[in-house]
């Protein structure tokens, strides 16, 4: 059993990190796309030609669908979100889904008090690098985490935003941030300082360096920009019995973009090349850790089945405002140049 979900919004987002993984779900069928302009209705009829596309949130839910994936500007999600539940639908919104915790929250509690699902799109939990780093973790070979260093850095100044919900710590800040909970916990204090540069359209971070202290001990040092044209990722951990290391590629994003689609491949899907394998280093010596599976497609797999069956769903509300406020603490520590205390 299917359920119908809607995608609202046909930019990056809608077209290269949702719309191919919907359709490669056996769990999801994918019923309508709202878009307005005509570049953007063009472009879901030529990808998508099987699929409607609809003008409004309402139309969409009229046509009978009961979830919906929000991938529209960071400024207009929060309404959106709102929008959607009071039509009856879940919701998966893209992240960062609301410009603030506090506002979030709200958000939560709009969704509860309509009895409906609302998740963050937070994906980049599934990409190779973090589902190989998490199961290293879950084996137990590191002993106990002491430390993370997560870097992801991108030549891309083109898409860097100014004004209200722009910045770099909103955007990449908000996927590492994620990952950095994911894999260390719930966050007790944050340091950041962050990189400012001006744009036409306004002043604009650029880059940050962010410093986690997390509850159970285990302190995380998450780095990114934009401007220093250099294109690298790499995740370390630090164990009581060692540490592991990787520096994968986007494997994913760069399959879409080649023109690959997970649908009729997920067997083979999102698996690094063993020539960028992580190491593992303890006493016993150094072993190299073959790539785990990378899919997207499971983000919607476990949504439509907190929609049918129950349950909190891939990424619950609750855990993407735990992220926004990491960033709100990020942004706070950055204007007094101090520690800011989560917990």
């Amino acid at each position: 059993m299917a359920i119908r979900i809607g995608l609202v919004g046909y930019g990056v987002g809608g077209r290269l990190f949702h719309a191919p993984y919907l359709q490669a779900s056996d769990q999801c069928e994918l019923v309508g796309v709202v878009a307005r302009s005509s570049e953007r209705i063009a472009q879901v009829h030529e990808d998508l030609p099987d699929v409607p596309v609809f003008s409004s949130l309402e139309d969409l839910a009229h046509a009978g669908a009961e979830a919906v994936v929000i991938s529209t500007p960071p400024t207009t999600r929060q309404a959106l979100v709102l929008e959607a539940l009071g039509l009856g639908m879940h919701v998966v919104a893209d992240k960062p889904f609301a410009p603030s915790a506090a506002a979030a929250r709200e958000l939560a509690d709009a969704a509860d008090a309509a009895g409906l699902l609302l998740n963050v799109f937070h994906n980049r939990r599934l990409d190779a690098d973090i589902v190989t780093a998490r199961g290293v973790l879950d084996s137990g070979v590191l002993g106990e985490l002491r430390r993370l260093d997560l870097r992801c850095d991108q030549d891309d100044p083109s898409t860097l935003e100014a004004g209200e919900g722009g910045g770099l710590l909103r955007d990449l800040g908000s996927h590492v941030v994620d990952q950095a909970l994911y894999l260390c916990g719930p966050a007790r204090r944050v340091h950041a300082i962050l990189d400012v540069v001006e744009l036409p359209a306004g002043v604009t971070d650029c880059g940050f360096a962010v410093t986690i202290e997390h509850a159970n001990g285990c302190h995380s040092h998450i780095s990114s920009s934009k401007l220093d044209r250099l294109a690298s990722r790499e995740i370390r951990l630090h164990g009581t019995e060692g540490s592991y290391v990787s520096d994968y590629t986007d494997v994913q994003v760069d399959a879409v973009l080649a023109g690959e689609r997970p649908a009729g491949s997920r067997d083979t899907w999102g698996y690094e090349s063993p020539a960028r394998w992580g190491a593992l280093r303890t006493g016993a010596g150094e072993t190299r850790v073959p790539s785990a599976q990378g899919d997207y497609t499971a983000y919607y797999d476990a949504f439509a089945a907190a929609v049918l069956a129950g349950g909190h769903g891939p990424v619950p509300a609750d855990e993407g405002i735990a992220v926004l406020a990491v960033l709100d603490a990020a942004r706070e520590s950055a204007a007094r140049g101090s520690v800011v205390d989560l917990l």
